[in-house]
């Protein structure tokens, strides 16, 4: 029987993989609100602090001793288009091929580094199938991903754990979840697809190790303007996860409301970042993929949570958080 050996959700922020030298030079390019302090000498603990958090979730991660990752992830319009976007989609291929941190500091600092820029990875079609029929059996229309279009990348929120904590090696099934492009899925039925997912990898008949991470978050509204960070909104969040209440993380993100005049919270007019579209509830931008962290949650929605870390970057802003579940 399949079972579930190891449970982490992290950031995938460009602020994990910019040298703390360069942080400012990239807040100069945003709207940050004029009360954002300055992250100045600290950026270099904080980046420290981002370092050691990964290398804890490598540590647990290789102590799981995993045969296939699944990392619940968003997609912004690197797979998909608005021409056709799914609520969730599963990626089953074999295959699938992905741009690598490289590609952050060519496109936010100009520069370049040593190593490519993308990489094929292994996907894992047997857990995929499982998966997408588990979720169908479940109420759920997932769509399905084949690498028949080469041009076709799975997107950062996949590739970035998987550089930071594996040796990227190791299978993954990339489950794609809308919750970045108005109107997303909201964060209770986040946690009822990784509810589903958790009860397929457990009632699968193979022998497979299976560890899962959600990507993402945490408060974060990259290119709005007047972006700020709620330090105490995303404490909030993880203070659920630490006393094993996915749902109830869930029912609290849902139910914010933001402030009147909040600038960085606007849905802009349809354009390439934004479809113009009503929003659903809960925080807008980024933020939103904090529904990540609770689908993996909810893949063993009864167990406490570990922070690791959490870290805030008043630079992009975002809280730059980690954290694993002991199964």
């Amino acid at each position: 029987m399949a079972s579930l050996v190891g449970a982490f959700n992290m950031v995938h922020t460009p602020f994990c993989y910019i040298p703390p030298s360069r942080w400012e030079d990239v807040r100069k390019r945003r709207r940050l609100r004029a009360d954002v302090p300055e992250d100045g000498p600290e950026a270099f603990q904080k980046a420290e602090r981002i370092q050691r958090a990964f290398a804890t979730i490598r540590e647990k991660l290789a102590e799981a001793r995993p045969d296939v990752l699944v990392i619940f992830g968003d997609d912004q319009r690197e797979y998909f288009d608005f021409d056709n976007y799914p609520a969730f989609a599963v990626y089953a291929d074999a295959e699938f091929r992905g741009a690598l941190s490289q590609e952050d500091m060519q496109r936010y600092l100009g520069a370049e580094g040593g190593g490519p820029a993308h990489r094929t990875m292994r996907g894992h079609p047997q857990l995929a199938a499982a998966i997408l029929v588990g979720l169908q059996n479940r109420g759920f229309d997932p769509a399905f991903c084949l690498g028949t279009e080469a041009a076709r990348e799975v997107g950062h929120a996949f590739m970035r754990p998987a550089e930071s904590v594996t040796d990227l090696t190791i299978p993954i099934v990339p489950v794609m979840i809308n919750c970045y492009f108005a109107p997303q899925v909201t964060a209770k039925r986040c946690y009822q697809l990784g509810k589903a997912v958790g009860e397929v990898i457990a009632e699968l008949a193979a022998d497979l190790r299976v560890a899962v991470i959600g990507s993402g978050g945490l408060w974060h509204t990259p290119g709005a303007p007047d972006a700020y960070l709620d330090e105490d909104f995303d404490r909030a969040t993880l203070r659920f996860l630490e006393e094993g209440k996915p749902l109830s993380a869930a029912q609290y993100f849902d139910s914010y409301k933001p402030p009147a005049g909040d600038a960085s919270q606007a849905i802009g007019p349809r354009g390439a970042v934004s479809t113009g579209l009503p929003a659903s509830c809960g925080p807008q931008g980024g933020t939103r993929e904090f529904c990540n962290w609770v689908a993996a949650a909810a893949t063993v929605p009864d167990k406490r949570w570990q922070v690791i870390d959490y870290v805030p970057v008043y630079s992009s802003p975002v809280g730059a958080g980690f954290a694993y579940c002991e199964i």
